[in-house]
């Protein structure tokens, strides 16, 4: 399928390698007319509207949100067509707060247990993947994928893992639905129990159907939790890259979604 709309994308602003700058050229490189900006836990500050045409391509103002249901795994969110409000600015402002310490403590971490100078400082939009990078750069580390620093260290069982406070399903699917004209479940088939992840959609609006998974995926799960909640489907790259199109909707599905999102 010809990827019209890439969906789910990540800035600088967060954990990605691209600019906003640099959203345009990645485009038009990979095909895509449109792009939605979904940096996690973060609003992006140089998108002050819903929807932007930059250069040539339109750029959706989204957020990727994480949150715990009660008991249960936690899942992000994706919002899209973003209008702050208090409340959301708010939340998100308490969960940079949480973030910065949490990288302060895994940077600290990591550094002890190598016995190295990363040279990376804490801040807000920091995530793991940073601290993946710092590692691979560092010429003493020994390590060259970031994927092996996550599992060896930085993973969620890693000796340098430090959890972090997120906000509740239930508060956050309202503060999102309070703030963007849609909000759907990021990627149901990385969570260890899809199928339960894909229950909380009988509380959302969509669902993200594309997703650069592989070809080992079982979409029929998705599919009826499309047709049982009346869902609309999102998709894409969940690029932290530069590179664009690897995943997301096609003209008329955009066309669909920009329906219902009433960009």
């Amino acid at each position: 399928m010809s990827v019209f709309a890439d969906l789910h994308v990540h800035t600088t602003n967060s954990d990605g390698e691209m600019r906003l700058s640099e959203v345009p050229e990645a485009a038009r490189d990979a095909g895509v007319s449109v792009v939605a900006i979904t940096d996690h836990d973060r609003l992006h500050p140089e998108l002050p509207t819903p929807v932007t045409a930059f250069e040539g391509v339109t750029v959706v103002h989204g957020i990727e949100l994480r949150v715990e249901p009660d008991g249960g795994e936690r899942v992000d969110l994706l919002g899209y067509g973003v209008t702050p409000t208090p409340d959301l600015v708010d939340e998100l402002e308490r969960i940079q707060t949480d973030r910065k310490e949490r990288g302060r403590k895994i940077i600290a971490n990591v550094e002890e247990h190598l016995g190295v100078d990363l040279g990376l400082e804490a801040r807000e939009g920091l995530g793991r993947p940073h601290v993946a990078r710092a590692v691979v750069d560092h010429p003493e580390t020994g390590y060259d994928e970031p994927s092996a620093v996550f599992d060896d260290l930085i993973g969620n069982d890693g000796p340098c893992f430090v959890a972090r406070d997120v906000t509740s399903f239930e508060r956050g699917a309202e503060l999102l639905k309070d703030a963007c004209g849609l909000v759907g479940l990021a990627h149901p088939y990385r969570y260890d129990d899809p199928e339960a992840a894909l229950e909380l959609t009988r509380e959302l609006d969509a669902v993200e159907r594309y997703y650069p998974y592989g070809e080992d995926v079982d979409a029929r799960p998705v599919e009826r939790a499309i047709a049982e909640h009346d869902l609309i489907p999102t998709g894409g790259s969940d690029a932290h890259d530069h590179e664009l199109g690897k995943a997301g909707l096609s003209k008329p599905e955009y066309r669909h979604f920009r329906s219902s999102v009433n960009l």
